[in-house]
C-alpha cells in the first residue's frame, strides 16, 4: 500500500456506513505514530496538516514533504489532507505539493462569502483532481468557529453543497475544537437529517471532546470522516511527562519522544477501530 487520496478512503467508508479516522500531524513524531497506528489497526488513515501546523513549521513544505514521504512508505492506505486552510494560497500550495485532498475553512465567514470563496477554491482543486472539504456552521474552540448552540441547517447545507461543488462537508452538530474532556453532546437526529439531505459525506470536527459511544452512534447516524487532534496529543504529552519524571537526567529527546510516539500510535489504532465499528472497540471507554 502507499499514498492514496482521501477521496478513496472517505468514499469507501461512506458506502460501507462506517467511519474513517482523520488525525492531525503536529510534527514528524506524530506523523510516524499515526502511520504506525494504521499498520497496527490494519485500517486506512488520513493524516491532516492544518494551517496552524504549517505556520508552526515556518511553512507548509517541510512538514508536508516529510508526511507525504511517510505515507508513500506505509504498509496500509494513508492519505495526506490539508486541514482548516483559511488562506486560499495555502490550498494552492498543498495542491502543488501533491496533497490529494484539501479543506477550505470559510465557516466563520458570512454565508455568501463562504460560498463564493469555497466555490473558487473547489474549482481550482477539482481542475487538479483534488478532493475538497468545505465547512458550514461554526465549530467552537477556534475564535468562535462551531460555538455551542450553533448548528448546520440541512436546507442551507444542501444549497451550499450545490453552489460550491464540495466533495465533503464539515458540519456543526454539537462538537467543539480543543476540548480536553469528552463531554460534548452530539445532535444525532440532526446528523441523520443532514445525511439524508446531502449527496456528500459528513465530517465531524472537534471529535476529541466526544465520548467513544457517542462517536460510534454518530457514525451509525451518518457521520463518515472523524477528525481528532487534542485527544491524541494528550497521550503523546502524558507519555513525555512520565518519561521525564522517571529520569531527571534525561537529555536525549529521542528517549522520551519514542514512547510518546508509541502511546499516540496505540490510541490512534484503537480509535481507527472504533470509527470503523470494529468489534469491542465500539464499546464506550
Amino acid at each position: 500500500m502507499t499514498l492514496v487520496s482521501a477521496r478513496e478512503l472517505v468514499s469507501a467508508a461512506s458506502a460501507a456506513g462506517t467511519g474513517i479516522g482523520a488525525f492531525n500531524v503536529i510534527h514528524l513524531e506524530t506523523a510516524e505514530g499515526l502511520v504506525r497506528a494504521s499498520a497496527l489497526a490494519q485500517l486506512p488513515v488520513i493524516l491532516q496538516i492544518s494551517q496552524n501546523c504549517a505556520d508552526y513549521h515556518g511553512g507548509l513544505e517541510p512538514i508536508a514533504l516529510a508526511t507525504l514521504a511517510l505515507a508513500r512508505r506505509a504498509q496500509t492506505p494513508v492519505a495526506v489532507h490539508l486541514d482548516h486552510a483559511e488562506r486560499p494560497e495555502l490550498v494552492d500550495e498543498a495542491i502543488a505539493l501533491g496533497f490529494g485532498s484539501v479543506m477550505f475553512d470559510g465557516g466563520a465567514l458570512p454565508y455568501d462569502d463562504n460560498v463564493a470563496l469555497t466555490a473558487e477554491v473547489a474549482a481550482r482543486a477539482h481542475a487538479a483532481g483534488v478532493y475538497v472539504e468545505g465547512e458550514l456552521g461554526e465549530v467552537g474552540g477556534k475564535d468562535g468557529a462551531h460555538a455551542p448552540g450553533v448548528r448546520t441547517d440541512p436546507d442551507e447545507a444542501q444549497a451550499f453543497v450545490a453552489a460550491t461543488g464540495v466533495d465533503a462537508l464539515a458540519v456543526a452538530v454539537g462538537s467543539s475544537h480543543a476540548m480536553t474532556d469528552r463531554t460534548a453532546s452530539l445532535d444525532l437526529d440532526l446528523i441523520a437529517r443532514l445525511r439524508r439531505a446531502l449527496p456528500v459525506p459528513l465530517v465531524l470536527h472537534g471529535s476529541s471532546g466526544v465520548a467513544d459511544a457517542v462517536i460510534a452512534d454518530a457514525v451509525r447516524a451518518g457521520m463518515t470522516k472523524v477528525n481528532v487532534s487534542t485527544h491524541l496529543n494528550g497521550f503523546f504529552t502524558r507519555a513525555i511527562r512520565e518519561r521525564l519524571a522517571a529520569d531527571e537526567r534525561l537529555v536525549d529527546s529521542r528517549k522520551y519522544l519514542a514512547p510518546a510516539r508509541d502511546a499516540l500510535a496505540d490510541e490512534a489504532a484503537r480509535m481507527l477501530r472504533l470509527f470503523a465499528l470494529v468489534g469491542a472497540d465500539t464499546v464506550a471507554r
